[in-house]
């Protein structure tokens, strides 16, 4: 019934399109219901702004999911399972995010000081549960990160470093 394009779309901007369903019933209750519907529109108005912001974010990290390997994120430790190579990071442990250019697709370079550096296709299946993985670093933009996916260069971009602030800009190395 609907195309596979179409359905794709609808899927990656989900929550931004349920934001504006929740802004558009706000100002429907808003405008006829009267005094005692006035709470839940204002209510629906700033959800579904909110729904519209992270789900405009979200689905500018969002990639296909057609790449190699798949990746899981579970109570704190991102998993990469690939087919020629694979392993995982603790959150907490992590001590620095780049998103490397220079692969075809491009990759996330997540490093701890005791485990060696893993490599996940920002394309590989299920990898948007980095978004919220990323969120709860201390001190990280998801401006940065999106900016830098956004990017053309074929450079190696630090996103995050426990303990250093990372400019606007992103360092080149």
């Amino acid at each position: 019934m609907i195309r596979p394009e179409a359905k794709a779309q609808i899927i990656r901007w989900r929550e931004a399109l349920i934001g504006a369903v929740a802004v558009c019933i706000g100002l429907l209750w808003l405008s006829d219901a009267g005094p005692l519907f006035l709470l839940p529109a204002l209510a629906a108005l700033v959800g579904g702004a909110a729904l519209i912001w992270i789900g405009v974010q979200r689905a500018r990290f969002r990639h296909a999911g057609d790449g190699p390997g798949s990746v899981q994120v579970d109570e704190g430790q991102i998993t990469y399972f690939g087919p020629l190579t694979g392993g995982a990071v603790a959150l907490r442990e992590l001590t620095s995010v780049t998103l490397d250019h220079t692969h075809f697709p491009a990759h996330w370079r997540l490093r701890e000081d005791t485990a060696p550096e893993l490599l996940i296709p920002v394309n590989a299946e299920e990898a948007e549960a980095l978004f919220d993985a990323f969120a709860t670093l201390p001190g990280l933009r998801m401006e940065h990160v999106l900016a830098a996916l956004k990017s053309s260069e074929k450079t190696t971009k630090v996103i995050w470093q426990r303990g250093r602030p990372v400019d606007a800009k992103a360092r080149l190395h």
